[in-house]
């Protein structure tokens, strides 16, 4: 039996959670979604609470005995030794005070194992006096998520790169099959597959940094703050020997917020974070349109390049395969964009002195950046390794277009351009045929100026 503010509760005898995370575990069957999904949530608590009871044993607030068990259950937490431990929903009302008990009670009762003592016996270690001591839910719980995501961030920049990498490889694989560029989906004028595919490489090298730089604000903590930021119940020193602490469990340039009262309310690095991810989601999403509609087909598409097969396309249509990755992707990349109106309600939504709508938002955010490193993942082990161009068929659409008559304009001008194209598009006739009909050029110099290959980069001329 354990007992709390409201009253007894019945604790099973080999938990290492207590009386609070049961009321969380019962109050909040929200998501389905346990703590314990996000590794590096619970790891950072770890490091977080680590760093707490480093702390405050230096500044001679706890008994050395004590702290040195309390950090063997840390680091236990940090290892993933405790993981099934943490089993409060995600979602939960109190500003995640339910998360911050539910590690409170689970490093109390191994460090009371630790030194020999029973379960519950919070006599010797308690969950509040010294595993939470001069901290509150307010800045240890904000903290834990900003550093979990910092830890997540760098799987996903490593996927990003591996991406990024193998469109390049694309790029130079394709450096020399012409295709017709579109815009507005209709022909433009000529260009390589391997441009194409050096864009999209460009593309995401713009997100990846982007990524990159939104993860800095991360590393800025409120510990010491405690309730709303002044400190109440902490030593004066206590918070500066936290942020210490923490630098030499992490190896990470922690800093302390310049203003606790506002960091206690601000959710602002892990919403400009957020927002990160939603334009790389954006981009990468864009980049899976191309690739679906590059691939479409086989025979009534365009058909430029082949995606790699990887399920059967129809329970009713015989043959057909459809491009499923990047239809996943592309609906994860939705998720994430939708995410980020609910991560900035939530920031919003914060009164006074405290936001009381973070755990919807870390939710958020741990969610939505393993599903994107997840599907970036995806993307390439599934589908950009294996793409293979149809170099006939980018020819024959290339040769067939109108458009390249765009690469005449400095030598005759728009208005002839422009008459042979809608001559050629009338009468179905080449665009070449057209303009040595119509006198504009002569043939020797359609076939000497009109090569695709020289309008894929600058080819000013002009009539002699």
């Amino acid at each position: 039996m354990e007992s709390d503010l409201l009253g007894e509760i019945q604790v099973p005898k080999d938990a290492y959670y207590g009386v609070q995370t049961l009321r969380g575990l019962y109050n909040y069957n929200i998501t389905g979604v346990r703590l314990s999904s996000y590794r590096n949530f619970i790891k950072a608590f770890g490091m977080i609470k680590k760093a707490c009871i480093m702390a405050n044993g230096r500044l001679g607030l706890i008994k050395p005995e004590i702290v040195e068990a309390v950090k063997q259950a840390c680091d236990e937490v940090i290892e993933g030794k405790l993981d099934k431990e943490f089993v409060v929903d995600m979602i939960q009302g109190g500003a995640g005070t339910s998360t911050n008990m539910n590690a409170n009670e689970v490093i109390a009762n191994r460090a009371l194992e630790i030194m020999g003592k029973e379960k519950g016996d919070y006599t010797i270690v308690s969950p509040n006096d010294h595993i939470n001591k001069c901290q509150s839910t307010n800045d240890t719980y904000p903290s834990s998520g900003k550093l979990g995501m910092y830890l997540d961030h760098f799987e996903l920049v490593a996927e990003l790169e591996k991406l990024i990498d193998a469109f390049e490889a694309k790029a130079e694989e394709f450096k020399d099959v012409l295709k017709m560029g579109r815009t507005q989906l209709q022909d433009a004028v000529p260009m390589t597959l391997g441009q194409e595919f050096h864009g999209y490489a460009s593309t995401l090298r713009e997100s990846l940094a982007l990524i990159k730089a939104a993860a800095e604000p991360l590393k800025v903590q409120n510990l010491g703050g405690t309730a709303i930021g002044t400190g109440t119940a902490a030593h004066p020193d206590y918070s500066a020997a936290a942020v210490k602490a923490l630098r030499e469990i992490t190896g990470f340039d922690i800093k302390i917020a310049p203003d606790l009262i506002s960091a206690s309310s601000n959710t602002y690095g892990m919403l400009n974070f957020h927002a990160a991810l939603k334009v790389s989601a954006a981009r990468l999403s864009q980049i899976c349109n191309d690739l679906r509609l590059m691939a479409s087909g086989p025979r009534c598409g365009l058909h430029e390049i082949n995606l790699p097969p990887r399920a059967p396309g129809s329970s009713i249509m015989p043959g057909k395969v459809n491009p499923v990755i990047p239809e996943v992707v592309n609906q994860t990349c939705f998720q994430i964009i939708g995410g980020d109106l609910t991560c900035s309600l939530a920031s919003e939504a914060g009164q006074l002195e405290l936001n009381v709508m973070e755990p919807v938002l870390i939710y958020n955010v741990f969610n939505n950046i393993n599903m994107f490193t997840r599907a970036t993942k995806t993307l390439r082990t599934l589908c950009v390794d294996g793409i293979t161009a149809d170099k006939a068929q980018c020819e024959k659409l290339l040769h067939n277009s109108i458009g390249i008559v765009t690469g005449l304009l400095p030598y005759i001008g728009y208005k002839k351009c422009s008459t042979a194209a809608k001559i050629a598009n009338q009468t179905g006739k080449s665009i070449k045929d057209v303009l040595v009909e119509q006198g504009y050029c002569t043939k020797q110099e359609v076939d000497e100026l009109l090569v695709p290959e020289k309008m894929t980069k600058p080819n000013y001329m002009t009539k002699k």
